[in-house]
């Protein structure tokens, strides 16, 4: 690659990574804001004071959620990953340069908290009070570190083998915002009263951090990790002759045209 070329490419890189930060600042906005209004105090908390229902409500509303922010012009731009273990493993799947991972973290780490902050300024000190406490996560007591990594790690390795087996297939691809919207809130819905369904270290980063509960901070950032990790090496073995044909979760080639039947 000549250095032309390579400016390029890094320029791109930063200019989508703020994208990222974008994309992420709404997300944990729209996350903090769903969490204040559906389980803080509110009409809807006091009419259904079920934290099952509740759950589902939430699951259902940060579904919807992210799959526009995916379809979003900035997501179709950047791949609307949000997630780091989901950029991890678009690299993994060789479809995104290695040397757009760690700008790509960065910048969906940066916004995670500036998604919260914002949200604490807007809705006021609510925010910060207990249920709400900037929408952070814990397990259920009785929960270990090493059984909340386990099911972290294998709901994110789920979501993700799911993400990359679709996205090998051009029929299948346009989906993919609302399949991965759906697991999302499937997760939150199904886990959010045992391991608290994050399967997103950017979902946990700005809350715990803001909030200083951060005792399974460690757990919630390397386990979806390793569940992405895990995913490519599981979605490789099973799709030795069909290769992931983008990064952008709206299953699109860079033009936004539909992908082709084409295999690599």
């Amino acid at each position: 690659m000549d250095i032309k070329a390579e400016r390029l490419t890094m320029s791109r890189i930063l200019r989508d990574s703020a994208l990222e930060l974008l994309l992420t600042f709404w997300l944990m906005f729209g996350v903090t804001t769903i969490v204040r209004w559906v389980i803080g105090p509110s009409p809807v908390s006091r009419m259904i004071p079920q934290i099952q229902v509740e759950l589902l409500i939430v699951g259902a509303a940060v579904g919807i959620l992210i799959a526009g922010l995916i379809l979003s012009p900035p997501g179709r731009i950047t791949g609307g990953h949000m997630n780091p273990a989901i950029s991890l493993a678009m690299w993994r799947f060789g479809v995104f340069p290695g040397a757009g991972v760690i700008p790509y973290i960065v910048a969906q780490l940066v916004g995670s908290v500036l998604g919260v902050v914002i949200a604490r300024a807007v809705w006021g000190p609510v925010v910060a009070e207990a249920p709400v406490a900037f929408a952070v996560l814990q397990p259920a007591p009785g929960w270990s570190a090493v059984t909340l990594f386990v099911a972290e790690t294998l709901s994110m390795a789920a979501i993700v083998l799911v993400v990359g087996v679709c996205l090998a297939v051009p029929r299948l691809a346009p989906f993919v915002p609302w399949i991965v919207g759906g697991a999302i809130g499937l997760a939150i819905a199904v886990l959010g009263t045992s391991t608290g369904g994050s399967v997103n270290p950017a979902r946990q980063f700005g809350p715990a951090a803001l909030s200083g509960q951060t005792r399974f901070l460690w757990v919630y950032l390397l386990a979806p990790m390793a569940g992405a990790l895990l995913a490519t090496w599981l979605r490789q073995a099973m799709q030795r002759r069909r290769s992931v044909l983008t990064h952008r979760l709206c299953g699109t080639h860079r033009d936004g045209s539909a992908l082709s039947g084409v295999t690599r």
